[in-house]
C-alpha cells in the first residue's frame, strides 16, 4: 500500500471514530464533571432525613421468642434470618425476617414489641405519616402510589416491595420510599438524584440497569477509544516527518 493512500486511510478512520466517539466522550465528561462537583449527601437526600429519636431504655420488651411462636400458629417457620427492632410512629416494634426451609422465599412479619401481638404491613395512611416525619421540610404530599413491580429504568429499582411512593410539593421534588413489609423508609430520591442517575447511565453506558460496568457496549466503546488515540498518535508523527522533509 503507498504512503498516500496509507495516510489517508489513517486519517480517514481517525475522522469517523472520532465522530462517533465523540458524542459519548461529551456524556463522559458532563457526567465526570457533574460526579466531582456534587454533594453526595444532596444526591441522596441525606440532608433532607431527619433525625430519628432514641427509644427509651427504659421500656418494656417482651422476648422475641414469644413473637416467633405466635408466627408459627399461623405459618410455618423453620430458619430465623434476622430480628430487628424498629420504630414505626415512635412505636417499638420488630421486625422478623423468616423462611420454611433454605429453599423458600424469606417472608416478614411485623409485631408490638411491648406487647407481642402480630401486626399487618404498613397501611398508606401509616406509610404518609411515616414519610412526613422522616421528611425534614414541612410540604405537602402531592401524590402516593403503590408498587408492587419496578423495572431496570425505576429510581427504586432492585429494592424491597411492596412499597409506598409518597412525593412531596417541595422544589427538590423529592419522593421517599417506605417498604409496606418492612415497616421502614428504604430510600429518597429526589431531582438531583435523578440527574446523576441519568448521567450515571451514560457514563457506564449501561442502558438496562445503569449498574454494569462490564457490557459489551462499553467494552467497545474503551476499545474504539484506543484505537481513536493510537490513530491520533500516528497522523501525529505522520505529519510531524511530512513537514520536516
Amino acid at each position: 500500500m503507498k504512503k498516500v493512500e496509507f495516510h489517508r486511510k489513517i486519517r480517514k478512520t481517525h475522522r469517523w471514530l472520532g465522530l462517533i466517539l465523540g458524542i459519548q466522550f461529551l456524556f463522559w465528561t458532563i457526567g465526570g464533571l457533574y460526579f466531582s462537583w456534587s454533594n453526595m449527601d444532596e444526591v441522596h437526600g441525606d440532608h433532607q432525613k431527619t433525625h430519628i429519636h432514641p427509644l427509651s431504655a427504659d421500656m418494656q420488651l417482651v422476648n422475641p421468642q414469644e413473637v416467633i411462636q405466635k408466627i408459627k400458629q399461623k405459618d410455618s417457620i423453620s430458619f430465623v434470618y434476622d430480628i430487628h427492632l424498629i420504630q414505626i410512629l415512635d412505636k417499638p416494634v420488630y421486625q422478623i425476617i423468616y423462611s420454611k426451609g433454605h429453599e423458600s422465599s424469606k417472608k416478614i412479619q411485623l409485631a408490638d414489641a411491648k406487647t407481642g401481638e402480630l401486626r399487618t404491613a404498613l397501611s398508606e395512611k401509616e406509610a404518609v405519616e411515616i414519610a412526613k416525619k422522616a421528611f425534614s421540610d414541612n410540604a405537602q404530599v402531592k401524590q402516593i402510589e403503590y408498587l408492587t413491580t419496578t423495572n431496570g429504568h425505576h429510581e427504586y429499582r432492585e429494592q424491597p416491595l411492596p412499597a409506598f411512593a409518597v412525593t412531596f410539593e417541595h422544589p427538590s421534588n423529592t419522593t421517599v420510599y417506605i417498604s409496606s413489609d418492612l415497616g421502614t423508609v428504604q430510600k429518597f430520591r429526589n431531582n438531583k438524584w435523578r440527574i446523576f442517575d441519568f448521567l450515571w447511565m451514560m457514563h457506564t453506558m449501561d442502558y438496562q440497569t445503569r449498574d454494569n460496568l462490564s457490557n459489551w457496549l462499553l467494552r467497545a466503546f474503551s476499545i474504539f477509544g484506543l484505537f481513536t488515540i493510537l490513530s491520533g498518535f500516528i497522523l501525529f508523527f505522520v505529519s510531524r516527518k511530512k513537514s520536516t522533509k
